[in-house]
């Protein structure tokens, strides 16, 4: 009875597998349908698009091809119009320059026809005077014949007589011509002068060296102005002392000012505080022995820089004291302009002239920057910086032209070559032009003043102002009170009450102005 049973459930147990199994395979192969069936529509669908995205990107394609077409074809037009528009310019050109070349053939044989007119005309003004010659001496022949017959003459002594009278007529006229080729050789000179200097000037300009009575030394802290100074003021008095300078410590921060008209003393004064605070020991002692080292230092500077000037300036062989000379005329200034760097500017000048005059330029350079040697020595031995100069040149030998150009410069020998007069020429350019020398600042300051109080004394007058560096003022007037002819006599008053008051060099322009003016406002 079990074992039927057991049989029995296997059985329903195959046959309940069996179900589920055929359920299964039908469930599957109508989900594998349904997916075939999806996977076709997808295709088809993505058939379509790719078909689709083919007729667009075609279609692209053709625009493309109609656009380069028609690019093509409007390139090409234009092309082609440029081509005809050439050819057209071209062909225009081509005939302008035929009718210029005929344009210039006719005149060609205008010219030729003139120039055989003009020889024509030169033959019988030849057969003119030929035969012009040829009655003179007829009538000269004749005039001798006649003389011969009445007066019983020989022929010379009527010769003799006609030559007398001759003479005698010609003498006013050589005369005339005498002076008139004398005024136009001297015209001609003073041309040629003028050429040679505006030539000098314009081949050279020098440097404007400004120079000041003061230096300014930057300190790092102001703790260093009091060891400047020192104990009871011993540091600054020695420092006053050995160099000559004064030494002006006050609020300003940072800096200290030294004072003194000699530039030479005043440089090594401001080198030797300079390496005294880089030193960092500032006492009596210390300073004097700074102070020389910097002394040696400063003239060996200068002895190399005599002998790079003259290098530079190839001037040959020159005497070392007379190098060292030109080193300290560095420190050497004429009315505020740097002796140095005026003797270089004459230097070059004197060549630039001397080579245009046909004279010897190295020469006249050497005359040109040893014109002014004696400055080196005034401010030591005092004196004439002529005879100091001529002194030592003549020790050391230099060229006569160089001793003549040093007392030339200054009138005090009459000039004897062109490199002289050169070098006096450019020792004047040097010296007069604008900017090269400046006046003391107050007596500036109180011509301004001066010149501007002079036209407010007038009557009308409403405003004065001095312009331009002082050369020129300009006036103000009231319009009710002084009239357009007043204005002109106003403007001479004032301008002859400056030239009888006043000194100042070159010209000052008086400016008188005018006007009326008439204000009214609309409400």
């Amino acid at each position: 009875m079990e074992v039927w049973y057991v049989i029995g459930s296997i059985i329903f147990g195959l046959l309940v597998g069996i179900s589920v199994y055929l359920v299964s395979r039908k469930v599957f192969c109508s989900s594998a349908q349904i997916i075939v069936e999806q996977s076709k529509a997808k295709a088809k669908a993505i058939e379509y698009e790719a078909q689709k995205m083919l007729q667009e990107h075609q279609l692209r394609i053709k625009e493309e091809q109609i656009n380069v077409k028609q690019f093509l074809e409007s390139e090409r037009n234009k092309l082609h119009q440029e081509y005809e528009s050439r050819s057209a310019q071209l062909v225009q050109n081509e005939n302008r320059s035929k009718h210029d070349i005929k344009q210039q053939m006719l005149a060609l044989e205008k010219e030729k026809q003139k120039l055989s007119e003009m020889e024509v005309k030169i033959l019988r003004t030849q057969e003119e005077q030929n035969k012009l010659k040829e009655e003179y001496y007829r009538a000269k022949k004749e005039m001798l014949e006649i003389l011969f017959s009445y007066t019983k003459m020989t022929q010379e002594e009527a010769k003799n007589i006609i030559l007398s009278s001759l003479e005698d007529e010609l003498s006013n006229e050589k005369a005339y011509l005498i002076r008139r080729y004398e005024k136009e050789a001297h015209d001609e000179a003073k041309k040629h002068a003028n050429y040679i200097l505006a030539q000098a000037t314009t081949r050279y300009a020098g440097e404007f060296a400004t120079e000041r009575l003061i230096n300014v030394v930057n300190l790092p802290n102001d703790e260093l102005k009091g060891r400047i100074i020192g104990k009871e003021g011993r540091n600054i008095k020695t420092l006053e002392m050995i160099s000559g300078v004064d030494v002006i410590i006050d609020d300003t921060p940072g800096t200290i000012i030294l004072s003194s008209f000699n530039i030479y003393r005043r440089a090594i004064a401001t080198k030797t505080i300079e390496n005294l605070v880089e030193d960092g020991r500032i006492q009596p002692a210390r300073i004097e022995e700074m102070y020389e080292r910097v002394k040696k230092e400063m003239d060996e500077q200068i002895r190399q820089d005599g002998e790079d000037i003259v290098l530079d300036m190839g001037l040959g062989y020159m005497h070392p004291e007379l190098k060292f000379l030109l080193g300290k005329m560095k420190y050497r200034a004429s009315f505020g302009q740097n002796a140095l760097g005026h003797s270089i500017e004459v230097a070059n000048l004197a060549s630039i002239i001397a080579g245009e005059l046909g004279g010897d330029e190295k020469l006249a350079r050497r005359a040109g920057i040893l014109h002014d040697i004696g400055k080196a020595l005034t401010q030591e031995l005092g004196g004439n910086h002529v005879d100091l100069g001529a002194e030592i040149c003549t020790r050391y030998k230099e060229h006569p032209v160089v001793i003549n150009a040093i007392k030339a410069h200054h009138g005090h020998e009459e000039i004897k070559s062109i490199e002289c007069a050169a070098v006096c020429t450019a020792d004047i350019l040097s010296a007069a032009r604008p900017g090269a020398r400046r006046e003391v600042l107050e007596s500036f300051l109180k011509r301004m003043q001066d010149v501007e109080r002079i036209a407010m004394d007038k009557i009308g007058v409403k405003q004065a102002y001095a312009i331009n560096a002082g050369r020129e003022v300009r006036v103000i007037v009231r319009a009710d009170i002084v009239s357009d002819a007043q204005s002109v006599v106003l403007a001479r008053d004032i301008a002859q009450e400056i030239e009888s008051s006043l000194q100042y060099p070159g010209e000052i322009k008086v400016s008188v102005i005018r006007e009326t003016r008439a204000v009214e406002f609309a409400k």
